[in-house]
This record gives C-alpha cells, structure tokens and sequence, in this order.
C-alpha cells in the first residue's frame, strides 16, 4: 500500500518534471512561431500549478479527523480537483480564440527543424511515465487529486501528438496544419476538463461509488447474526469509504454478542473496501423460529429482571408460564410484589390475556463470601458421602470433590459421571437428588455445585 510519504513524493517529482517541460516547449514554441507548441506549453504550466496545489493537498487530505472536520479532510482533494478543471477551461477558451483569429486572419507557418520534434518526444515519454506512476499512487491510496494529475499527463501526451502532426502539416506547406492542432489541443483540454468535473461532482455531491451499496449490503449480510440490513448509505471522503447502516439483528442476543457483530461488520467493509469507515446501527428484531421462553426471556431483560427456571406449558386453550423472579434479599415483600406483577401484566400483554402466569419470588444469590479451603479430613468425609448417595445409580464416580468454608457456610463442588445416553433433565433430577440428601445429611452445607459428564473414553 502506498503511503502518505509516497503519495507526497511522486507528486514532488511531477512538479519538477512539469516545469521543466513547460519551459522547454514554450521556449522552443516561441522560437519556431508555432501556437501549437506554445498551447501545448501553456497547457503543461496548467499541469505544473495542478501537480503544485496536488502537492500540498495530499499534504493534508490524509489528515485524520478532529473537532473540525469529523470525516477527515479527504474532500480537499476533490475541491482542488474542480480549482484545476476551472484553469483547463479558461486555457481551453484563450487557446480557442487565438486559434480561430489565425485560422481567420491566415498566418506564416511555423520554422520547421528538428528541435521541436526532439523536444515533443521526450515530453510524451516523460509524460507517459507520469501518468503511470501518478495512476498507480492514485489506485492504491484512492486519491482524487493525483487520479486529476495522472489524467492530466495522460491528455499531454495526446497533445504532444496533435503538435507533431500540425508541425509535420505545416512543413508539408499546409499553413493552417498549425492553428488547427492548436485547435485540437484546446478540445482535448476541454473534454478532459468535462470528464474531470463529472467525477469530482459527484464526489462533492455525495454520489454513492458505482456498486458500492451491494458490495457493502453483501459484505455485511454476510456477518453471523445479521438477519438483514434494513437500510444502507455509502459516501467517499478522500480515500476513505463511509457506510452507514442499520441492520436487523435477533432481539434475544445480549448487548456483548451485538457487539461482536459491529466488530464482525467492520471487518467485512474493511476486507471489501480497503479503508472503510462504518456507523453501524442495530434494530432487534423477533424471528421467526423463537420460543415462547425466548419472548419471556426477552420481557424481562428489557425490564431488568433477574429470572430463571422458566417453565412453559401449553394445554391448548391456554399457556401456563412458571418463572422464577430474583430479587434483593432485603427488599421489602409489597415492592417485590409489584415488580412480579408488572412482569405478570407484561407477559400477558405478549400472549394475551388468558395466558397464566406463577412468578416465584426469591432472593438473588449473595455475593461470593470470604472463604477457605477445609481441611482434607472434612473434604474426604463429604466425598465418602456423595459416593453413599450416588450408590449403584445412573451417577457414579464421584470425584473432584472440593469444600470451602466461609462466613455463610460450607460450599460443596463436585464432578460426576453419567451415561452419555441420559437426557439433561434425567441427570439432573439425580444429580439434585445427591445433592438434597447432601444437605439432609450435613446442615452445615449451604451450596452444592455439581458438574456431569460422560464417562472417559477408552
């Protein structure tokens, strides 16, 4: 990728190489009389004050942005774009005039010799090489005004060309082969100058790149977890490509997983566009395939719930939705009634209702309390325990057995085993069975953790 030094130095290098062209055709135009070498001249000291203003504003387009500009500075290239087309047209019109008052009036072709022809090839072969490198830096770092500048050498090089034929006109004694490829010059600069401000309008006017808003849909429909994009709006500043989207993702995604699709976004525009900047605005949307515990679920966060244990059952005429609502251990019972009751009359208002609804208020779990390892004699005792409790059942293996004792009381962790074939609820009616009998036994235990897996492979 071409860097910001690069772009500055390959137009520090055309401006040289402008000048001393410049020179050389004017010079050599006014010795031999030939207006169009001296057009072409006038034409090449346009491109050296473009390539001059090119310098110094890809000296500041790359700017990032600040309190001022809050794209950036790119758009200074196009402005200095459309100074530039302005100059080719006031050059256009004087090399136009002149012309026709030869053509008009008749004049004495230009001395012929072999100076100017030496002179126009070596500047259509600087030129050529310009163009290239100025197009190259042009492509790689999107910039506007050295695209102008490259468009720029590319036309001199047409010019030097309509020069040679008026010259080699005028020495086969046609007097107006002169005047009339200065015609042409100031025609060519004129539809260059066209084709210039066409392209830099449209930047200046917002006008969204050519394919640019399904490259961009694509990139970002292409995301997990976008279900659609709902709207999208591209513009270029500079060499830096601005999407602003809005796009559909499921409601019941937390805020972090919503995150990790503007990210995911983000990186899908920069791998389509190179440089991209995108404003990405998620609108939560219900799909199709969500259960009914993801529509209560959802109910509740957006109220701020603490809920688990949802239960749903359907009995055909009707819903029967259990939940269990978690609460500050210290609230008082009539505002934790209220909040139980404004979830009650939210869910309904979702299903209808008809829909019946139990909310089991408890307290929410206290914050993890100080506590230390007990001793082994304690941790083997509360082992030998739930091997007792698992007996020959569908649990077995009891190990990692793990007890700490803190200010609330002893917390139990466990591991287990249990056919790989068991449905979750079956494990985990047994495993609470353990550990109800675990509690039953040693009063002193307050929590019990367990974890089930299936038996180790062989």
């Amino acid at each position: 990728m071409t860097s910001q030094h690069d772009k500055t130095s390959v137009a520090a290098i055309s401006i040289f190489a402008s000048g001393g062209m410049a020179a050389a055709k004017f010079v050599v135009g006014i010795a031999i009389g030939s207006l169009a070498l001296i057009s072409e001249a006038l034409h090449s000291s346009i491109d050296l004050v473009a390539t001059i203003i090119t310098w110094a504003v890809v000296r500041v387009s790359d700017k990032p942005a600040d309190e001022e500009h809050h794209y950036g500075h790119g758009k200074l290239e196009s402005i200095s774009a459309l100074g530039v087309t302005a100059l080719l047209y006031v050059l256009a019109g004087g090399i136009l005039v002149e012309a026709y008052s030869r053509l008009s009036e008749g004049t004495s072709p230009p001395t012929i010799s072999a100076v100017p022809f030496v002179v126009l090839v070596i500047d259509i072969a600087v030129n050529l090489w310009r163009a290239r490198a100025l197009h190259r830096a042009a492509r790689e770092t999107r910039s506007q005004a050295l695209a102008a500048d490259a468009l720029h050498f590319a036309s001199d090089v047409m010019g030097s060309l309509a020069v040679i034929v008026g010259l080699v006109l005028a020495a086969l004694g046609f007097w107006w082969g002169d005047a009339a490829a200065a015609a042409a010059v100031a025609v060519m600069i004129a539809l260059l100058g066209l084709r210039m401000a066409g392209s830099t309008v449209q930047t200046l006017v917002d006008r969204a790149p050519e394919g640019a808003q399904a490259k961009a849909t694509a990139a970002i429909r292409s995301v997990p977890g976008v279900i659609d994009v709902e709207r999208l709006r591209v513009r270029m500043v500079g060499a830096t490509t601005f999407i602003d989207t809005i796009a559909k993702v499921p409601r019941t995604y937390p805020i972090d997983r919503v995150e990790d699709i503007k990210r995911r976004a983000q990186a899908a525009v920069d791998k389509a566009f190179g440089n991209a900047d995108l404003t990405f605005t998620p609108v939560p949307v219900a799909r199709d395939n969500e259960t009914v515990r993801d529509r209560i679920m959802v109910i509740a966060r957006n109220s701020g719930l603490a809920v688990h244990h949802v239960t749903v059952h359907d009995l055909g005429v009707k819903l029967i939705v259990g939940i269990d609502l978690e609460v500050e251990a210290d609230m008082r019972l009539e505002a934790a009634h209220d909040i139980a009751n404004t979830l009650e009359g939210n869910i309904q208002e979702e299903f209808g209702a008809d829909v019946e609804v139990d909310v089991h208020i408890e307290p929410l779990e206290p914050g993890l309390p100080f506590g230390v390892d007990a001793a082994p004699e304690r941790v083997q005792t509360i082992a030998a325990a739930l091997a007792e409790f698992a007996g020959e059942g569908e649990i077995h293996d009891i190990h990692n057995v793990r007890v700490r004792n803190t200010d609330a009381g002893e917390i139990v962790n466990f591991h287990c085993r249990a056919a790989p074939s068991m449905s979750v609820i079956r494990v985990h009616e047994q495993v609470d069975a353990i550990e109800r009998a675990l509690r039953r036994a040693f009063p002193s235990v307050k929590r019990v953790i367990s974890h089930a897996e299936p038996p180790r492979e062989r």
